[in-house]
């Protein structure tokens, strides 16, 4: 505890013993440091190598993504975890990061460290990413796509058709493309809202 006062009564008072420059030289480069790995753990946490270290994700979710066109496609792009799943400008980066910290609790607490209960939360878990999308304009989507880059005439009418919708009512890529690189759970979607109460359920 001595140290700590002897360390707390040399950044309050100046030191006869040390040049300005020092200190400033030494600030500097203890900031470089800690910013390059403030960085580096950013960038490392953004791979995919990271994101399936646990089973729980190599074992689900990245099993159905090795099967849709964001892994394999004939344009050779391939999009990983974190092009998906997180913005690529710097302050929105930090907000998923700081949120992120609660998968890692419900990661060591064992929420889902099973294949059956990853399963069974896995509409809630969807849930909320597609609220998350749906709030930032699908900002993660729109790291690789862009409405006004697409060329509608060589898309088939179907698509075409449902993009100029999207424009039109100021819709956002998540309106639609729910479950595009994991396993489609639009049915476990639509049993919820069977199952949901009406207004005639409360009707005497």
């Amino acid at each position: 505890m001595h140290w700590l006062r002897k360390i707390w009564n040399a950044l309050l008072r100046p030191s006869s013993r040390y040049s300005l420059g020092a200190v400033l030289l030494v600030g500097a480069v203890g900031g470089v440091l800690f910013w390059g790995g403030f960085n580096w753990a950013m960038e490392m946490t953004n791979t995919e190598a990271f994101c399936i270290s646990c089973h729980e994700m190599e074992n689900t979710v990245y099993k159905e993504y090795k099967e849709k066109i964001h892994y394999s496609n004939n344009s050779g792009v391939r999009a990983v975890c974190a092009d998906c799943h997180v913005p690529h400008d710097w302050v929105h980066k930090v907000i998923r990061k700081i949120k992120a910290s609660n998968e890692l609790y419900h990661k060591i607490i064992g929420t889902i460290d099973t294949v059956e209960k990853f399963e069974a939360k896995r509409l809630e878990l969807a849930k909320h990413v597609w609220e998350e999308m749906k709030a930032n304009d699908s900002k993660e989507c729109r790291n690789c796509h862009s409405m006004t880059a697409m060329d509608l005439s060589k898309q088939k009418p179907r698509a075409r058709g449902q993009h100029e919708s999207a424009a039109e009512e100021n819709q956002t890529c998540i309106d639609c493309h729910k479950g595009i690189a994991h396993k489609d759970i639009h049915k476990e979607l639509e049993k919820e809202k069977e199952t949901e109460p009406t207004e005639e359920d409360f009707m005497l």
